[in-house]
Parts: structure tokens; sequence; C-alpha cells
């Protein structure tokens, strides 16, 4: 199959791009195969592939691509949609996903920060152990409270870029 980047690039180089993309992916701890599909789909031109289409160009079965999916969906990176008249799913890259991810990790972040805080307290704020949970605490305030202007200033950029 020829790759999902188009008919203008070399297959190879594009599938290995593929790989080697997924790979600092997964280092970043992003599970595998979710990886390969997102790094798949952002080297479509449209952005958007049916579950055989996937499977053929990673080379794996239908069952992965739908586990790995589901995992990007859950993390507001990738939608299931059907086109009218077709019984196939595609699979299609938000328009925002990297804001979309960000703003997914600052409600993880809010969790964690939340569960440190009770860490503080069973582990006692005077104990080396509590002090470092207390750390962990301001770290993940501070991150909480930076992230959403972060956030912002990408949304300003990224029309400023012509993107958005």
């Amino acid at each position: 199959m020829t790759p999902p980047a188009g008919p203008h690039r070399d297959p190879q180089a594009v599938a290995r791009f593929v790989e080697r993309f997924a790979v600092t992916m997964s280092d970043a701890g992003i599970p595998r195969m979710p990886a390969r599909v997102l790094v798949a789909l952002l080297s479509t031109d449209s952005g958007r592939l049916t579950a055989a289409e996937l499977a053929e160009f990673l080379q794996v079965s239908p069952a992965a691509v739908s586990t790995a999916v589901r995992y990007l969906e859950q993390v507001n990176m990738v939608t299931r949609e059907r086109r009218p008249g077709s019984r196939r799913e595609h699979y299609r890259l938000l328009d925002d996903l990297w804001y979309e991810a960000g703003a997914r990790r600052d409600q993880i972040l809010d969790r964690w920060e939340v569960t440190a805080r009770e860490g503080v307290e069973v582990l006692g704020p005077d104990t080396p152990a509590g002090a470092r949970m207390a750390e962990a605490v301001a770290y993940l305030a501070f991150t909480d409270e930076e992230l959403p202007k972060l956030l912002a200033r990408w949304h300003e950029r990224r029309a400023e870029l012509g993107f958005g």
C-alpha cells in the first residue's frame, strides 16, 4: 500500500518517518500503537483514514487499530466518523489536536494536584516524604496556573501562523 502521505512522496521514507516519530512519542509515554496510528494520520494529506487503511499501512490487525483509536479518542486527539452512505468508520484528527491534548493534560494535572494534596496530609507535612509531596503540589499548582495561559497563547500564535 502507498503510505497515507500521498502519491508524490517516497513510500519507504514516509514509513520510516512514521515509525521514528512514533518511537519518540512512545519514549515520552504514549503507548506505541496509538503513537503509530496518530503519526500515520498526521502523515496523510486528508488527516483521516479507515481502520483497514491504517491496518494495511502499519501492518497490524484491525483490532490493534481499534484499540489504538479508542485511546486516541480518550485523549481528545482523534474522532470517529462515518461518511454519508458509507458503512466504514473513518478516523480523523481533531482540528486543533495539540490544543486539545494540552487541555486534556491540564485536566489530568488538576487531578494529580488534588491527590498529591491528600498525600501531604497522609504522609505528614513535616516528614521528608510529605515535603517531597508538598513540592509536587507546588509544581502541579504552578502548572495548573500557567498551562491555560500557554494554551491561550498557542491559539494566538496558531492564528498568526495561519493555521487557525
